[in-house]
């Protein structure tokens, strides 16, 4: 470990080499942090082509493999990061997967897969590095909820329901550590211009646009945006919240 590494606040973004995540990745590291992007195992061939745009930035990015659906992984990965660079100061639940498919037709293993990814993960990884932050007296935990984990969506039961989910662990977890500096917050995109909402067909993109009062997706940077804040030292008094990141999508309070 380098007295450079030490000097910094280290952030972790599991499924940070996706659209979404690998924007948070970039953020962070533009705003002074060593950042770790956590990747499934089968993503190692877009990790490696990441990591090589990082390092053609100069960006203080690394990436570490692992699979956040099983707590073991998750142990090994913590041990190996912390090994490396001593501790977590930043963690960002972002690994998500969607299996979509009306209740009908839904398979047990269309369930569990979500379920396990979207939800079981906030527990697998944070449990890792809870305890360090609240030793050390900080820390700053966002978990990366949806749009549709607040108002639910036609055939993603399971989706939804473990993006509820992530919104119940934040505000339980965030009263258990407040006292001990760390805080925990979501945020919760609305549809974002990735390679993935790109090969939606026209027709059903335009559907989607025509249903946000803003006109248009968000672009990853804007949600990586926010997250920075609630990372920000300044952002200490921010905790239980979720924010919205949708255009107007679904507005509440």
């Amino acid at each position: 470990m380098t007295q450079e590494a030490t000097a910094k606040k280290v952030a972790l973004v599991t499924g940070g080499v996706g659209g979404i995540g690998s924007a948070i990745c970039r953020e962070l590291a533009l705003k002074g942090h060593q950042v770790v992007a956590g990747y499934h195992p089968m993503e190692e061939q877009t990790a490696q082509a990441r990591l090589k745009e990082w390092q053609q930035e100069g960006l203080a990015i690394d990436i570490s493999s692992g699979d956040v659906a099983s707590f073991a992984s998750c142990a090994d990965s913590a041990k190996t990061i912390t090994a490396k660079y001593g501790k977590v100061d930043l963690l960002v639940n972002c690994a998500g997967i969607t299996r979509d498919k009306t209740l009908k037709k839904m398979t047990e293993d269309d369930w569990h897969s979500v379920l396990n990814v979207d939800l079981n993960s906030l527990f697998n990884v944070t449990k890792q590095f809870i305890d360090g932050m609240t030793d050390r007296g900080f820390g700053r935990i966002v978990n990366i909820s949806s749009v549709n984990g607040k108002k639910g969506q036609f055939g993603q039961t399971n989706y939804s329901a473990a993006k509820a989910g992530v919104h119940g662990f934040t505000m339980a977890l965030a009263q258990e550590v407040a006292r001990k500096g760390v805080t925990v917050n979501s945020v919760s995109p609305g549809y974002t211009e990735t390679a993935m909402t790109k090969a939606i067909p026209a027709d059903v993109t335009k559907q989607i646009v025509d249903q946000i009062p803003m006109g248009r997706m968000a672009q990853p940077d804007e949600i990586a945006y926010v997250v920075s804040f609630l990372c920000d030292e300044r952002a200490g008094y921010v905790t239980g919240a979720n924010i919205s990141v949708n255009g107007g999508m679904f507005i509440s309070f």
